[in-house]
Parts: C-alpha cells; structure tokens; sequence
C-alpha cells in the first residue's frame, strides 16, 4: 500500500482501468514509482511529479507479443518501433525452432536466415546472447525461447536424418545452458528442413529437460493443412512425456479443403485442455488470413495467392506477386519461386472464418509471427494488436475488450511464467499502454505494410516512457525476462 508521505514519479489520472485480468473496467488512478505499479486510487487521491492526463482514454498493461522473431532485431533494432507504436511491451522470441543462440555460423541455412545472416550467428553460448542484450537493452522488456534447428545446426553434420544419440546428448547440454542463463523454453519448427527429419522421440528426449527448470515446449508443428490432427496429437504426446506445458504457434488450417476444419482442432484443443494427461496447454493467433515464412513449394501449393517478400536472388521484387513474377520470366510459379532462393513469402492460404474462429476462443493468446528483417513484411510485423482491438472487438464485436486484453496481457504472461507482468495492480512492473478506445486501429497493409497503427497515446516500460504522440521517447528500458525472475 501506499503511504502518504511516499513520493510518486508518475501518476496516470482519470483513465479507465482495463487490468488483464478479464475483469470490468474501472476509473481510476494508477501510482509509479521506479519501475513498479505502487497504487490504484479513486481519482483525485495521489499526487505525483509527473502527471499523465489519460481521461477517456484505456489504460491497459502492455501488450504482450506472444510468437516473434525479434531476437536480431533487439539489437539490430533497438527502439523496436514495430512492436512499441501498437502497444508491445514485452516480446517473446526464438520461435519456431529458430533461436539466434547457441550458434556460430556464417551461412545458416533456411527459416534461421530469416533472423540473421552471416556474422548475426556468433554466439555458442546463449548466457552470452542474453548478455550481450542486457548491455545494449532495447525498449521492450523480452523473453527467450532456445530453438530445436538451431540446436541441430550446432551440434549435426547432417540434418537430413534422426539425431544420434551422442547428438541428442549435445543438444540436451546446449539447451540446459539455456535454461540455465534465463531461458523459458525449447521452440520447435518441425515444418521446416532443418527439423523434419526429427523423431517425436529425438524431440522427446531433448523436451526433458523443460521439467526440472520450470520451462515450456512451444511448437511450429509439422502440419497445419491436411494432417493438423496428427500433429496436435504428437504436440500434446511430446508434453505429456516431458512433463512440460505445450504452446501450439500461430493455429490454423491451412488450404482450401480445410477451410472449416478450425472446429474439429479446437475441439480436439478442448478435450485435451479439459483432460487430465498434461501439464498445461495452450495456444496462439495472428489475426490475418495470411501465413509468411521462407518461399516453400508445399506451401505455395495450399496457397490461393503468393506475395514475394524478399530475395537474395532478386532483391528488386519484394512486394510482388509470384504469379506475376513467374508470368515475366516465362515459367510457371514453381520455377520461379526456385530461381527468386533464397526467398520469403506471405501465402494466402486460410479461410476468413477459421480465424475468427480460431481468435474468439479463451485458451487462444494472441502473437504477430512479424519477420522484422523482410524487405516488404506481412503487415501483422506492425498492426496485430490494433487490429485485435480494433477490427475483431470494436467492429466484429467477437469479444469484450476486457477479453481481448486480458489474452493479451495477464493471460499471456501466466501462461508463459513472466512474474509480475501482464496486470495492472499495486506490486506489477509499470509496463503500460494508453489508447482511445474508439480509434485505435491497424492502418499497415499488405501494400503498405509498415504503416504505424493508429490510437495509441502513450506506452510504458518498467515505468519509464518509450512512446508519446506517436513518435519513441529513445529510452531503453527493456529488460531480459527469466524465467520466474
């Protein structure tokens, strides 16, 4: 509690408490001293040095960001101006197997290119990664996830088969290094050719040692089109022998045969989360009927329309799509996809009623899969948050906005074990974002993908203010999230 006499550094006055945890809105004054949360008050109680007039405005804990692959972009990118202009607190990185630690490689083959090329893979520890972040922190506090590919680029001479059992050993010891300097769990991307050839088991037998630290598995799973179920059911099998609570990437059902199929998964999500054979499970969602990642065939095939993101190849066709490209080269998508490698793309390859689908369910957090290194981005890198708020809550009304942020801040940060973030209330970091309730709105699109959002007045991390009138403050107070520290 607050006492009289104790000297407050910022007062939020006269806003409309949305808390992250689900419940009504409140009017009310929020107290900041340091980097904590040290009051809510009736209006008028406390005074301040620093006053922050958010009448009429929402005053939410910032936004958690869920599923990206920022890891480079922290210190290549340090104001992160991307994720801090629609609200973005904390992001939680190493995804989809990809972690930008522990490696040392000059040519990393595909997804890990799509976080770093030569020169950005130099750390064989990932305590040195994380130190290297603190020393130059960037504005949003993050968390990290170790990914399995990069692991197996560090320890296999060929990816194309199972790891042996000396390799399995290898990567245990890299990821208990992990788990070690503040790591909160292991990533897999088994869609991708670094991990396809990758047993359940190999995954199993690395996955083990989530248990003794606390840490989850988080997974890119093998399918997402005609054989989700399948892969679900190894997720959820992969859990449940390691002990550790499961985060599905980014769901959905991809290719027009499985438009619909959204039913059958989150009901499959149903019986398992309302079972009593795991240890927790969960899972994300962008909200865009579009996928990005590295140019695929298998994917370009399931896809209704392919947007070329970027090229080493041909770098002058970001932006384009790939049927007009292959229509100027003279050949079919295929071949042109092979000669634009390596290359990335956004597919459109889900069907707008999944996603809502998908969206309005409680266990479903929320996550921009943005890639901030593309040349043309998918605009989800700039505008999810608003969108959610915005487009899904205000004008599709698919849920209440004390839902909406609430699976995207407290329910966020408990699922992936972020200790005292995710909530407004006296003892919580002050990781907070001020928007108008009847504006904010994503303007990024699929021409213009880097567009700003609108509605967003003020965001807050660890107590100090990185964005105000839709410009960065250039304070850097991001933090490294361990792990229950």
């Amino acid at each position: 509690m607050l006492n009289p006499d104790d000297d407050v550094d910022t007062l939020i006055k006269g806003g409309f408490i949305v808390d992250g945890t689900g419940s009504d809105r409140v009017r009310a004054d929020v107290a900041i001293k340091g980097d904590r949360i040290v009051a809510i008050s009736e209006p008028g109680d406390i005074s301040a040095g620093r006053i922050i007039d958010a009448s009429n405005r929402i005053v939410a804990p910032g936004f958690i960001d869920v599923h990206t692959h920022d890891d480079r972009a922290l210190l290549a990118n340090p104001s992160m101006d991307m994720k801090v202009s629609q609200g973005v607190t904390t992001v939680v990185v190493g995804n989809c197997g990809v972690s930008l630690a522990p490696l040392v490689a000059e040519a990393p083959p595909p997804p890990l290119d799509l976080i770093g090329a030569a020169g950005a893979f130099r750390y064989n520890t990932f305590d040195g990664f994380l130190r290297d972040v603190e020393a130059a922190p960037a504005t949003v506090n993050a968390a990290f996830l170790v990914g399995h590919s990069t692991l197996r680029v560090a320890t296999m001479d060929s990816l194309d088969q199972a790891a042996s059992a000396q390799e399995i050993k290898a990567m245990r010891g890299l990821l208990e290094e992990g788990l070690s300097a503040g790591a909160i769990g292991l990533s897999t991307g088994l869609f991708y050719k670094p991990a396809a050839m990758a047993p359940t088991e190999e995954v199993i037998e690395i996955a083990a040692a989530l248990k003794a630290y606390g840490a989850r598995y988080v997974t890119h799973m093998r399918d997402e089109a005609d054989h989700v179920i399948r892969s679900l059911d190894e997720t959820f099998r992969i859990g449940r022998e390691s002990h550790s609570p499961v985060v599905v990437s980014h769901h959905k059902v991809q290719g027009k045969r499985n438009f619909g199929r959204s039913t059958e998964t989150l009901a499959h999500f149903d019986r398992h989360i309302g079972g009593h054979d795991h240890h927790g499970i969960a899972f994300d969602v962008y909200p865009y009927m579009a996928a990005s990642t590295v140019l695929k065939t298998d994917s370009i095939k399931v896809s209704k329309k392919v947007l070329v993101t970027w090229s080493k190849a041909r770098p002058e066709l970001a932006g384009r799509e790939l049927s007009d490209i292959a229509e100027e080269m003279g050949c079919d998508i295929y071949e042109a996809a092979d000669r634009l490698q390596p290359a990335g793309a956004v597919y459109f390859a889900m069907d707008e009623e999944d996603v809502r689908r998908i969206l309005s369910h409680p266990n479903a957090m929320f996550g921009s899969d943005g890639l901030p290194h593309d040349e043309h981005p998918h605009p989800r890198l700039w505008g999810t948050f608003p969108r959610i708020l915005g487009h899904y809550c205000r004008e599709l009304k698919l849920f209440s906005l004390e839902e909406a942020v609430r699976r995207m801040t407290g329910y966020s940060a408990k699922t992936f074990g972020l200790a005292d973030r995710g909530e407004i209330r006296p003892g919580a970091y002050a990781d907070i974002t001020i928007f108008d309730e009847a504006e904010i709105l994503d303007r990024a699109t699929f021409d213009a993908p880097k567009t700003p959002a609108a509605g967003i007045d003020v965001v807050m991390v660890n107590g100090r203010q990185i964005w105000e009138a839709g410009a960065e403050t250039g304070a850097r107070p991001g933090k490294v999230l361990r792990y229950g520290r």
